[in-house]
């Protein structure tokens, strides 16, 4: 038991290692020469958790679709849209995740790996599919249209605001994305209860972890509700997190 665990840190290890690489100097030009460097291991040991540099590129991407924080809301739509709000606040502080999306864009990478945006479509999808059958969007909204334009969109924020000279935050940005497009394809009735506020993702996460001594926080499967937020001018006052 103590070995199986020794390994898993190791490969974790290595492949937050190789993320940082990618995100340093690109997918071309992270080596495992630099790799050694890097975590202090031998090639022998590199090479006993991962056949290749293609080989951590896919564990990487693997590791691009997450669901942490996520906990089942009053509404559907809550939901999705923490989905988004969650994923801004952790990238920035998450190297892998910022790796995923390097190789998703680096040409090279997206030939051999592919991405996983369409996996994020389809996860989309499945929420707002429940929350139209709900009554939770507008009749006319179409679910796998918004889910796949709001995935684009959404990157496209990341890709702007990490380029932009600005010191801006993803989470403001990602919140003002979906307060610009959910009057659109929202009812009434259920936007006023949406909190869109760029604190709530980090508000989720801290409440998702127990106190020392006390019971496991609910997880992305989990369930719970909590006390309502005011966020953006939306009110969080659904019976949700």
């Amino acid at each position: 038991m103590v070995k199986q665990e020794r390994a898993i840190r190791t490969r974790n290890l290595i492949l937050e290692a190789m993320a940082d690489l990618f995100n340093d100097v690109g997918y071309d030009a992270a080596t495992i020469a630099a790799l050694v460097k890097r975590t202090g291991l031998t090639r022998g040991a590199l090479y006993f958790h991962f056949a290749s540099k293609e080989e951590m590129a896919r564990s990487v991407l693997e590791e691009a679709l997450t669901r942490e924080g996520l906990r089942p809301q009053t509404f559907k739509l809550q939901e999705w849209v923490d989905l988004g709000l969650l994923l801004a606040y952790r990238l920035p502080r998450e190297p892998m995740l910022r790796a995923a999306i390097r190789l998703s864009v680096d040409p090279k990478a997206r030939r051999l790996f592919g991405t996983r945006w369409p996996d994020w479509v389809v996860l989309g999808h499945d929420l707002l599919a429940e929350a139209k059958d709900r009554g939770e969007l507008v009749s006319h909204a179409d679910p796998a249209g918004i889910s796949r334009l709001v995935v684009g969109a959404w990157t496209g924020v990341h890709l702007v605001t990490d380029a932009l000279p600005d010191a801006l935050d993803l989470s403001e940005e990602i919140s003002g994305l979906y307060q610009l497009l959910l009057p659109s394809i929202v009812s009434p009735a259920v936007l006023a209860k949406l909190d869109m506020s760029p604190y709530r993702a980090e508000r989720l996460l801290r409440e998702g972890v127990a106190p020392a001594g006390g019971p496991s926080g609910q997880s992305a499967r989990g369930g719970g509700a909590g006390n309502g937020h005011r966020g953006n001018g939306h009110r969080g006052d659904n019976g949700a997190v």
